[in-house]
């Protein structure tokens, strides 16, 4: 009895330990870090290199933004039970009531039998987006009724404040944006890519001449290498980085130069860290999980405390193009 006694004692005391390293973490909050466990994990993905078609249920997280016609126009990625992440500037020209959303989707023309949808009921686009600047282009979709998470559709980890994405940290763009510039149709299935992040520094010299790069944006590419971007049809869609065990969504596909593959331009996210206070408050009750990830740049790092993403995106022609699908 007395040894039954003393496993429990050490059980409870290893429990309190572990809550009170994860609530210190997350700084007093402990619904971030139980969250923390539920996002993030993508038990099918091994990848380690990419630029090709992603295997079903790698990205669990990722959405195809439909009208009710049937046409893939953005992406986005899903961040709880009820809520989707994507760009404002997905929906100008679309309501609610015209959108479908699918899940577990690899294939779009294909048979997806992982795969559900739901409809919209509200969508909340940030109150300081700025179509000529294209900053803050962030928004929220709110399902109409509640997913069921499977190995294919879980939701991602956010990039919460203060996240560090140094250039070169490792990170993965999916979508099923133009796998060419000026091909004309998106992909059929869901693609991969492997990029390195690029300094704020290195973004804003290379758009000096025709656009502002803020600190509400993050930068992918190979300046002066090319050959992996995000493309038209990838708006509103993910960029994630691993943090051991899990992903971590640090931008939104936003812009980029047109045509997509010129190498003199990174393909531009909007910054996910910096919307943290509105993501929560919009969305009020069940907020999804924030991780803080800090990589000074040049190498990934693993983040063992937490214990515990790629394709061809598309940008903003020069003119900008936004990566919406025509």
């Amino acid at each position: 009895m007395a040894k039954i006694l003393n496993w429990k004692i050490i059980f409870a005391v290893h429990a309190e330990c572990l809550l009170c390293v994860c609530e210190a973490f997350y700084e007093g909050n402990l619904t971030s870090c139980f969250l923390s466990s539920v996002c993030g994990r993508a038990p099918l993905n091994n990848k380690i290199v990419g630029g090709e078609d992603a295997k079903a249920g790698a990205w669990p997280w990722q959405v195809s933004i439909q009208t009710l016609s049937g046409s893939h126009f953005c992406g986005g990625s899903l961040i709880n039970k009820d809520w989707v992440l994507s760009a404002a500037h997905c929906f100008k020209q679309v309501t609610a009531s015209n959108i479908v959303m699918y899940f577990g989707r690899q294939s779009q023309l294909g048979l997806n039998p992982n795969e559900t949808y739901r409809r919209a009921s509200r969508i909340i686009t940030h109150p300081k987006y700025n179509l000529i600047r294209f900053d803050s282009d962030i928004a929220l979709v709110q399902l109409s009724s509640s997913v069921t998470f499977s190995d294919y559709i879980r939701p991602v980890c956010l990039a919460a404040a203060g996240s560090v994405f140094g250039g070169g940290t490792e990170s993965w763009i999916t979508g099923w944006g133009l796998l060419k510039s000026g091909a004309g149709e998106v992909s059929d299935i869901l693609q991969e890519v492997q990029v390195p992040v690029v300094s704020n520094n290195d973004c804003y010299n290379a758009f000096a001449a025709i656009t502002t790069i803020t600190s509400n944006m993050i930068c992918t590419g190979l300046i002066n290498v090319g050959g992996k971007h995000s493309c038209q049809g990838d708006s509103g869609g993910p960029v994630a980085s691993r943090n051991g065990s899990l992903w971590i969504q640090s931008g939104i596909v936003s812009f980029g130069a047109d045509p997509c593959d010129d190498p003199k331009y990174p393909s531009v996210f909007a910054r996910v860290s910096q919307y943290q206070d509105w993501i929560t408050s919009s969305i009020g009750s069940n907020p999804p999980g924030f991780v803080k990830y800090h990589n000074n740049g040049f190498r990934s790092s693993l983040n063992l405390l937490l214990l515990s993403m790629s394709l061809t995106f598309s940008i903003i022609p020069f003119t900008f193009s936004l990566y919406l699908s025509s």
